[in-house]
């Protein structure tokens, strides 16, 4: 599946050269490049706190609560970035995340404002978990190493699915550059290239790899993976229903030909190069 549009290397590219030589309009450009700078220092903070939180188990955090009160805590710390992250996907969320910048700015900053709660989000979860304090197996040698690598990879994985998805829009950088340039965000095409020549979610599976391939286990970290991966496998189902009713047949012959989590062959899959058309991004 080949696409005939420009890679999401010149996308991102021509977008970011593009806010050097914003239209004139001091506001605006302020506006947008505070909202860039408060984006992705909390993109990154997020990152970071949650590969280094996961690497140890989740055994390893500020918070101090005691029990029972730290169950209670950390089950709403770990429910709300599910439930959260999807309601703002739906089109009422979407209304209310506009609503969130200064207007008339909203629907142009949505998906950098997207980008900065679901860091807040990440944030709170693994920098506020208050661990259980039970370590159930550490790993040592040989498994330590390969459990390394496997964590690597996973995020690897992540970062090349998120690339291959669009970088600007999943980093939140599609909202405040356009803003500075002031114009309206164009989102990518639906990606059909790179990893999603295999699977079709491969953001959700690549993000679950990165809870299960951690070298500490601990009740904490089992609690995190079984639910974030629960809500990987399910959340793209919702996301593909808004993308059957707003692309149809396209969407269908895409999701006929390529696998939803396993990169196995389907039976009914095809061979032949037609209908390879990319199809517009959600957000």
């Amino acid at each position: 599946m080949q696409s005939n549009g420009p890679s999401p290397f010149q996308r991102l590219w021509t977008l970011a050269l593009g806010t050097l030589r914003p239209p004139p309009g001091r506001a605006r450009i302020a506006l947008a490049f505070a909202y860039g700078a408060v984006c992705h220092a909390l993109f990154a903070a997020a990152v970071l706190a949650m590969i280094a939180v996961m690497f140890f188990g989740m055994s390893i955090s500020l918070g101090t609560l005691p029990a029972p009160w730290s169950y209670a805590a950390n089950a709403l710390l770990l429910l709300q970035f599910p439930l959260v992250h999807s309601l703002l996907l739906t089109r009422r969320g979407r209304r209310k995340l506009s609503r969130l910048a200064p207007s008339p700015h909203g629907r142009t900053l949505a998906t950098t404002t997207y980008a900065i709660v679901a860091s807040v989000q990440l944030l709170l979860l693994f920098v506020l978990w208050t661990p259980s304090g039970t370590i159930w197996w550490r790993a040592e040698g040989a498994a330590f190493a390969v459990l390394c690598a496997a964590y690597t990879a996973s995020w690897v994985l992540l970062i090349k699915a998120s690339y291959d998805a669009g970088a600007e829009v999943q980093s939140g950088a599609l909202g405040w550059m356009s803003l500075a340039q002031d114009k309206k965000p164009e989102f990518p095409d639906m990606p059909t290239g790179g990893l999603f020549r295999y699977i079709r979610q491969p953001i959700y599976v690549a993000f679950a790899l990165t809870t299960w391939t951690v070298p500490v286990w601990t009740p904490d970290q089992l609690a995190v993976a079984a639910t974030l991966t629960a809500y990987c496998l399910l959340a793209p189902i919702l996301k593909e229903r808004r993308f059957a009713d707003r692309y149809g047949d396209r969407f269908a012959a895409y999701k006929a030909r390529v696998p939803y989590a396993l990169p196995l062959p389907l039976p009914w899959t095809r061979t032949d190069d037609t209908d390879r058309t990319q199809q517009p991004s959600d957000l």
